[in-house]
């Protein structure tokens, strides 16, 4: 009775799934898989064959398994062909997009994403293209085009309304939250902070609604990653803290790196250094593990910035190189801007300072970040020029950076860092 083997073994891996008991439920999908070879090969059982690999995708993904998500993903790609089944197959490329993006290959990750828009069999067809506009924006935030990504992903955000919101479109989330989640990376990254917390708090609701785990810490890491970025470290800790918990309980190690990684740097900031090391270490172990690059530069950028924190400057120095190595070799723009300006800062604080090497990165933060739009990093490159100007007796033009950067900070509310300017300006005097 081997077609309902196939039936109840699948049954057993989506419950076990629904509960992320992750590696149960990818038990159940592969031994689907083995029940189905025991039934005729026809079009029906290749279709189950191509979806069932789809759940063993979706499950695998959360336990970090990218290597094999590439196998199963290579082997429904021959099925679909074989079959000539278009829509299975753009469904394949959509979710080769997502493996390479996880890769850092990112010019093949949008190479993916655009084959599957072309082979869509119905151009129409609505699920298939709100999970398009999903991993292209992945893609596009990535690689530190923002207003792409955030065009891609407003398109999901406009069009799930009512019950869409609560659709999973096959996926092992709701991408009406995973939507937001990026969209509010995005606005954290040009400054939009006020849109980005109305976006994260409606992604929290419904994540909530359904207390679907996945969905519920994509949705509390856009809202405590965005304190985290505008300064708001009391308030991001909490979110960040529970965040961690449900990764922890839920065994999701594909979030754990960020999570992890931006409460210990928001514990950091905060002062609790002994706290902040283990959890910013946590983060760069897993995600090296997990032999992908998502969260990788951000995990060590934040550990160099931990590291400036507690006056361990070449530690810092080390990581932020590092850092920027890696954002060069996977042209992660962005994330090339951040290392820069972190290496301004560890040669700024030297003993000396090594006045030209951090000027020179300072003007490639700038360069960068004006680029792409990045306003609190102007803000905080604008920050960093007038306080080694001010260092180097340099006095008018550190008070003309240091008053861009209050400007910038005022004009986005970001009043950690406007006290600081501030406070520099004033010492100035």
């Amino acid at each position: 009775m081997w077609d309902k083997a196939v039936t109840y073994f699948r049954q057993a891996g989506v419950q076990a799934a629904m509960r992320s008991a992750n590696r149960e439920a990818v038990a159940g999908f592969e031994q689907a898989l083995v029940a189905l070879q025991h039934l005729p090969d026809t079009r029906e059982t290749r279709a189950q064959a191509i979806d069932l690999r789809f759940d063993l995708r979706n499950t695998l993904l959360l336990l970090g398994e990218h290597e094999r998500i590439f196998d199963y993903m290579r082997e429904a790609e021959a099925l679909a062909k074989v079959m000539g089944d278009d829509y299975r197959h753009a469904r394949v490329s959509a979710y080769l997009c997502t493996y390479f993006f996880t890769a850092g290959n990112y010019d093949q990750a949008v190479a993916a994403g655009e084959h599957a828009i072309a082979i869509t069999a119905a151009p129409g067809d609505f699920p298939l293209h709100v999970e398009l506009n999903f991993r292209l924006g992945q893609v596009y935030h990535a690689i530190g085009e923002y207003q792409r990504a955030m065009a891609c992903l407003r398109r999901n955000v406009e069009s799930l309304t009512g019950e869409l919101l609560y659709a999973r479109f096959g996926q092992g989330f709701l991408v009406s939250v995973f939507s937001r989640a990026w969209l509010v990376w995005c606005l954290a990254e040009v400054g939009e902070f006020d849109e980005g917390l109305a976006r994260g708090e409606e992604g929290v609701r419904v994540a909530e609604a359904v207390d679907q785990p996945f969905s519920r810490i994509a949705a509390y890491y856009s809202v405590g990653s965005l304190y985290l970025q505008r300064g708001d470290f009391h308030q991001a800790i909490p979110v960040l803290e529970r965040n961690l918990a449900l990764c922890q309980a839920a065994n999701n190690r594909l979030f754990f790196p960020w999570v992890s990684s931006g409460l210990g740097c928001a514990l950091a900031y905060s002062g609790a250094l002994a706290a902040a090391f283990p959890l910013l270490e946590q983060a760069i172990e897993q995600v090296t593990s997990m032999r992908t690059m998502l969260g990788h530069v951000i995990s060590v950028a934040r550990l160099s910035e931990a590291s400036l924190l507690a006056g361990r400057r070449e530690d810092a120095r080390q990581f932020a190189e590092r850092a920027l190595d890696l954002a060069r070799a996977h042209k992660e723009w962005g994330h090339q801007a951040w290392a820069h300006r972190l290496l301004g800062e560890c040669l700024a604080r030297g003993e000396p300072a090594e006045v030209e090497q951090a000027e020179d990165h300072y003007r490639q933060t700038h360069a960068l970040a004006e680029e792409l739009g990045m306003r609190p990093l102007l803000a905080h490159c604008h920050f960093g020029l007038g306080t080694l100007h001010s260092q180097v007796g340099r006095r008018e033009q550190a008070r003309a950076e240091l008053s861009t950067a209050m400007a910038l900070y005022c004009s986005m509310a970001m009043t950690f860092w406007l006290s600081r300017a501030e406070a520099a300006l004033v010492g100035m005097a």
